[in-house]
Order: C-alpha cells, then sequence, then structure tokens
C-alpha cells in the first residue's frame, strides 16, 4: 500500500507518476452487502485491513482519535522518509473506496466496544499502533531541553518551532532515535550524538538506517550508558555517562551492558531527546481483552483475534514496535482473518461476554 523512499531521493516530485500508477491499478470494492467492520487506528495496520475489507464488499468505518488519519505515519514519520503528498494521496485513495474515516473519535472514551455492537458492527480490529515513549528513569530528564523522541518528532510534523540549540544528545539505539538525530541536523543542530549503551551489532535500528544517519554526520557513541541529565537554572547543560562492557546475553538474545566503575564522563548538551522505546497506549481496552506483560494485546497467532469474540489487533499495539511494512502485512492478514470468522458466525454481533482459546 505505502510507497518507500530512499533518503536521496527524497526530493523528487513523484506525485504525478504516482497518482497515474493508482488510477492504473483500478482497485474497485464489491458490493457493499456482507456487513459492517470497525477498525480502530487510521495507521497502516488499520488503512491496510480497511482497504483489503472494502474490497470483499464489507462496509468498513475507521476511527481515529487525531485530527487526521495516518497514525505514526502522518505524526511522527519525517517528511525526508514519507513525503506529506505521498501520504496525503494514499489517503484519497482510501476515500475514494468509501471507507469512512471518523476522526477525533477514541474508542474506549467516546465510544465503548458495546457501543460499536448495537451500532451493528459485525467485528472490530484494533490497530493502535505504540503511540508512548518509553520513560527513562534517571535524574534530569524533567529539565527544559530534555523530549521524548516521539514528541519531538510530532511537533515537527505540526509545524511547530522547537529550539535545539547546536549541541544535541539522543538517547537509544532504534530506528526512532536514527530519525530524531538526522530531523536534529535538518533543524540546524550543529553536532548530533546517539549515545547507545551496547556494541552497534545489538543496536535495534536497521543497519541502513544507521549507515544514513552516519553519512550525514550524525555520531554514534557506543558502549555508554546516561547517568544522569545534568542541569543548570532548570535547563539542561549536559550528560553524565558510564562506559559499559557486554556480558552474557540476557533475556532478548543480546549481550547485556554492565557498567565500568570509575569510567564516568561528561558530555555538554543543550538538548537531549529520549529515544529508549515505544509502547502501545492500552488505556481504552475493555478489561475483557488480555494484554502481555509486555504491554500488548494477545492475540491468537493464527486468527489474531483477541480474549474478547469478534475483536481482532494486529501491527504494533500486538507485535511491539515494528516496521511500516510488518504493520501492512498484519493489516492484510487481519482482514482475510476477519472475513474467514465471519463466514462462521451467524449472529453478526460482537459477543463481549465470550471468551476463546487462542491456539
Amino acid at each position: 500500500q505505502y510507497v518507500c523512499f530512499h533518503p536521496e531521493r527524497a526530493e523528487i516530485d513523484v506525485s504525478t507518476e504516482y497518482e497515474s500508477r493508482k488510477r492504473e491499478k483500478g482497485i474497485t470494492p464489491q458490493p457493499k452487502n456482507r456487513g459492517k467492520i470497525a477498525v480502530v487506528g487510521s495507521g497502516p495496520a488499520g488503512l491496510t485491513a480497511a482497504c483489503e475489507l472494502v474490497k470483499m464488499g464489507y462496509q468498513v468505518t475507521v476511527f481515529e482519535s487525531s485530527s487526521e488519519p495516518g497514525g505514526m505515519l502522518r505524526e511522527c514519520m519525517p517528511s525526508y522518509r514519507l513525503p506529506r503528498k505521498v501520504l496525503e494521496s494514499e489517503i484519497e485513495l482510501i476515500k475514494r473506496l468509501n471507507i469512512k474515516i471518523r476522526t477525533g473519535v477514541t474508542v474506549g472514551k467516546d465510544l465503548t466496544m458495546e457501543d460499536l455492537s448495537r451500532e451493528g458492527y459485525k467485528a472490530v480490529f484494533i490497530a493502535t499502533g505504540a503511540p508512548k515513549s518509553r520513560k527513562l528513569r534517571i535524574e534530569g530528564t524533567e529539565l527544559r531541553g530534555t523530549i521524548d523522541a516521539l514528541e519531538f518528532l510530532r511537533r515537527i510534523n505540526l509545524g511547530d518551532r522547537v529550539e535545539i540549540g547546536g549541541r544535541v544528545g539522543v538517547i537509544g539505539g532504534g530506528n526512532v532515535a536514527m530519525d530524531a538525530a538526522r530531523t536534529a541536523l535538518r533543524l540546524g543542530a550543529k553536532e548530533v550524538s546517539i549515545l547507545y549503551r551496547r556494541s552497534r551489532d545489538e543496536m535495534p535500528a536497521n543497519p541502513w538506517e544507521v549507515k544514513e544517519a552516519e553519512s550525514e554526520g550524525v555520531k554514534i557513541s557506543l558502549l555508554v550508558s546516561p547517568r544522569k541529565i545534568l542541569g543548570k537554572d532548570g535547563r539542561v547543560t549536559a550528560v553524565e555517562c558510564i562506559r559499559m562492557q557486554l556480558g552474557e546475553p540476557d533475556e532478548t538474545g543480546r549481550r547485556r551492558p554492565i557498567s565500568v566503575e570509575g569510567s564516568e564522563s561528561t558530555t555538554e548538551f543543550d538538548t537531549v531527546i529520549l529515544a529508549i522505546g515505544e509502547t502501545p497506549d492500552l488505556s481504552f481496552l475493555p478489561e475483557e481483552v488480555e494484554v502481555s506483560s509486555d504491554n500488548t494485546i494477545l492475540v491468537d497467532p493464527v486468527t489474531m483475534e483477541t480474549s474478547l469474540l469478534g475483536v481482532f489487533a494486529g501491527g504494533d499495539v500486538v507485535s511491539g514496535p515494528a516496521t511500516v511494512i510488518e504493520a501492512i502485512v498484519a493489516g492484510k492478514r487481519a482482514a482475510h482473518s476477519i472475513d474467514r470468522h465471519l463466514k462462521g458466525v451467524r449472529s453478526g454481533k460482537i459477543e463481549v461476554s465470550v471468551k476463546h482459546e487462542r491456539g
């Protein structure tokens, strides 16, 4: 569904060719006589599922809590990776398929699962992603000049002016850390450094993302862990770090970082961006939906159905932070799973009191 662009080609005007290709593709939905489906979340997993379902003949409504559809693609993905005109063109195509997109509606607050059932929705697909930043539990995160990476990227995409100064430190080693670092350079930072507590081999970021960041001038300091963020008059001035060495693998399969006592050092920064991971926001879920210890929704690995009959989930809200492509795949799988489920359901209602055993 979504087109990926190499960063070096991000400035190419692709709108004409892109629109032409979409028109030639000629996606035509089947007659809408197979029932109503609700999709919660308008990111890549939700929009992909909606497209697949409407092609099967279902009436699909996408519920989005933000004022504009697109999820993390709109809110946090830098424009050099996904030009806004491409995203807008994709969403326009989706609207032409007669998929309803209701923005500014939070399921769990404005509408409950019971409300959706009463409105005649036969199934629900939850695709709310992982929109919350994990917290770094060290001293100094409350100082001015310290900002979560997702908040930083959101503000930039919204057009806010963010003062970052000349020296920026990014704590973390994932793709979001790379996005934040490269965005900081584009805002005019003179020096951007990524601080990561393991080695390059353990970095969760895609290798090509790391390579692109370094080619643009981002410095990567490995085997360092922040101990505290230092400040003066309530404002960030530096980060105190300690050197690390790698021990035996931990539960993630990566070698565990161990502090090297007496190796503390201090690096001056004007802004510190925290990018240590993302997590779903599951506060809207009814208690019938089971969640894991990792704060993700538990689903049947084959059907993608949750512990609440007729309610399915996929994408980052199930897997944790992953790629756009993986979210798209999850959306396609969920759509076909929902279709198979509904072919075997007579009542056509969400049975909120019935649980099933996951395979």
